[in-house]
């Protein structure tokens, strides 16, 4: 089934997002990628740029909250999940030759102090992730401040390793801290059952 005009539109933007951030990604750009007139961003998209890039990161954050959700199903214990998100991660990074990281840290990083709407979509996506990873962390028998503050330092440890490993091309950031953050866990959890 082909892809809408639409579809293809956000694609696209995430796409040109994860590899060049939101200022790199121009509307000329985006609609040639998309192969599609330019006209079609502003019918989609009255709102332009910023309107695209909200509807992009909250689309991503939700695409990639499902990875890792699959990722961690996927796997034996809660411990072993937390390692093969990182695992992943450094796999993709490798596997993109370090061009493809997540798009939510690379726009945050670009627009906290410039542009609200874009500020308020990625600490929308952030905090989605914070509390999916609570609630694992929880039913895994951790208490709920402890369990919090566990997702907090695995997201913020994936999204640091992301930016260090995009700049030294290399993923060893991404194994350090998802052994850093698999080592938290698996302390939590030994706490937790005394």
């Amino acid at each position: 089934m082909t892809a809408s005009t639409k579809e293809r539109i956000l694609d696209a933007t995430a796409e040109m997002f994860r590899r060049y951030g939101y200022t790199g990604a121009g509307l000329k750009q985006i609609v040639q990628k998309a192969n599609v007139p330019f006209g079609s961003l502003y019918h989609h998209f009255p709102g332009g740029k910023v309107e695209l890039g909200a509807h992009v990161i909250r689309r991503s954050g939700q695409m990639y909250q499902d990875i890792v959700t699959a990722v961690m199903d996927a796997s034996a214990s809660i411990e072993e999940s937390v390692r093969n998100v990182f695992s992943g991660a450094a796999a993709v990074l490798q596997a993109s030759d370090y061009e493809d990281a997540c798009p939510i840290a690379t726009v945050a990083l670009e627009v906290a102090s410039t542009n609200e709407p874009l500020r308020e979509a990625t600490a929308e996506v952030f905090e989605k992730w914070i509390v999916a990873a609570t609630e694992r962390f929880v039913s895994a028998g951790i208490a709920e401040a402890k369990a919090r503050e566990l997702a907090i330092g695995m997201i913020a440890a994936v999204e640091g390793a992301f930016i260090l490993a995009r700049a030294t091309r290399s993923t060893e950031a991404m194994d350090v801290a998802g052994a850093m953050a698999s080592g938290m866990l698996e302390a939590a959890l030994h706490e937790s059952r005394g």
